[in-house]
């Protein structure tokens, strides 16, 4: 048992992340089963969309689980009278402030952890009276800090900035990931690629075999203009990098993007010109396994490692 453990009463230190068009209520009710923190992600879901998603973790699984939501979502104020009239009893933030919504799902006995990507942010999420942080490194798929900080350097500066529990994030595919975490002062670890392409995830299966072909430098950090986001390399992402080469404006970036271009990818399949959210770790997952599986392994990982390190000779005195 640690801080995290505790926190969320979960057996295991591990939070899936809330990833838009991969976290549906299936994801997410099986990694809670198997003794993580499961999250819904609400990024990717309309209100209504939502309601029907925590009414079905509600019957499939009676372990503790969670939404993330975005505090940039357009209809954010509808989507909190969701989670605090539905029962909801873990809330992971993150694209924003928590300084205003933390009071108002504190009052709905709503436990509430938020991604930062620097210090700085971990600090003020402090202030906000959080109760928890995920501190997220530029390895992982999706939005990045604008810091590009990579999680080896950032969660050590995070743990000294702040008292709270800390949760490490980006980069984290392995039970060796996860030990290397907490030598750095991390007391979880929140890890989306591999749940993004596991059997339960509810990305297309095109999006999942597309990002087990990647090798390393398979996906790149780009749309800096807009929101930093690391994206696969693809026929979208050329399009972008051409254009930002000769310092194309956020309006023509906005334009190549198109209407819901991380649905089109991610959860409608189209691998060319969609927009294909992963993680640098995808290019260490070679299969799509089912959640207990995944949690299996990084549990036995995780014990080997902390063997073989205890074993070593003490030869630092």
């Amino acid at each position: 048992m640690n801080r995290i453990t505790e926190l969320f009463g979960i057996e295991y230190p591990i939070v899936q992340g809330g990833m838009v068009w991969c976290s549906g209520w299936r994801l997410a009710a099986a990694v809670s089963n198997a003794g993580g923190l499961g999250l819904l992600g609400a990024g990717s879901m309309h209100p209504e969309t939502l309601q029907e998603h925590i009414g079905k973790m509600k019957t499939a699984t009676d372990k503790p689980w969670g939404i993330n939501i975005p505090l940039m979502y357009p209809e954010i104020d509808r989507l909190m009278k969701i989670v605090t009239d539905s029962g909801v009893r873990v809330v992971f933030t993150s694209a924003g402030s928590p300084k205003r919504f933390t009071p108002l799902l504190h009052e709905a006995g709503i436990t509430v952890a938020h991604v930062v990507s620097s210090s700085t942010f971990a600090r003020k999420c402090e202030e906000a009276g959080v109760d928890a942080v995920v501190a997220e490194g530029f390895e992982a798929g999706g939005h990045n800090g604008r810091e590009e900080t990579t999680t080896l350097a950032l969660i050590p500066q995070v743990r000294r900035a702040t008292t709270l529990p800390l949760i490490a994030a980006g980069g984290i595919g392995s039970g060796r990931a996860m030990m290397a975490a907490q030598a750095l002062g991390a007391e979880g670890v929140q890890i989306g690629t591999l749940f993004a392409l596991s059997s339960e995830s509810s990305a297309s299966e095109a999006f999942k075999r597309r990002c087990l072909s990647l090798n390393e430098g398979g996906t790149m950090l780009c749309l800096k203009k807009l929101a930093p986001t690391r994206l696969v390399k693809n026929s979208l992402y050329e399009r972008i990098a051409e254009a930002e080469s000769r310092g194309a404006g956020t309006d023509e970036l906005r334009e190549i993007m198109g209407r819901a271009a991380s649905k089109r990818g991610i959860f409608e399949g189209d691998i060319e010109t969609g927009e294909l959210e992963i993680g640098q770790i995808a290019s260490a997952v070679d299969e799509i396994r089912p959640v207990s599986l995944i949690m299996k392994q990084l549990l036995r990982e995780y014990r080997e490692a902390y063997g073989q390190l205890y074993a070593w000779p003490d030869t630092i005195n």
